[in-house]
């Protein structure tokens, strides 16, 4: 196992909030840890795209599958990536329609 630190752990959670499921994803597990069925059906997507961000989540080292008998549950793997969504989702942005508004030349 590698330990990313620094740059690497901002560019890896950064990944990871690019996609608004998998941002949806650490929010839920920020909560509490949760069955991968039961996240899928909360989120309203289909198991294999969870599975997908699931795995995707677990190779960028943000989240760990503990397994419990014949399931397996995910959480966060860090206490502090729950704080870090909290706190990020205390920031408020002067968006600039015009920049963001075509995705080809835009920041966003």
């Amino acid at each position: 196992m590698n330990v990313a630190t620094n740059v690497s752990v901002l560019a890896r959670f950064g990944h990871a909030l690019s996609d608004e499921t998998r941002t949806r994803i650490l929010l839920a597990l920020a909560d509490h840890a949760r069955y991968p069925a039961d996240l899928a059906d909360d989120l309203g997507v289909s198991r294999q795209k969870l599975s997908n961000h699931l795995a995707c989540l677990r190779g960028c080292g943000l989240v760990v599958a503990v397994p419990e008998g014949r399931r397996t549950r995910y959480e966060v793997a860090d206490p502090a990536i729950g704080r870090a969504m909290a706190d990020l989702l205390t920031v408020v942005l002067a968006v600039d329609p015009a920049c963001c508004a075509d995705s080809a030349g835009g920041c966003c």
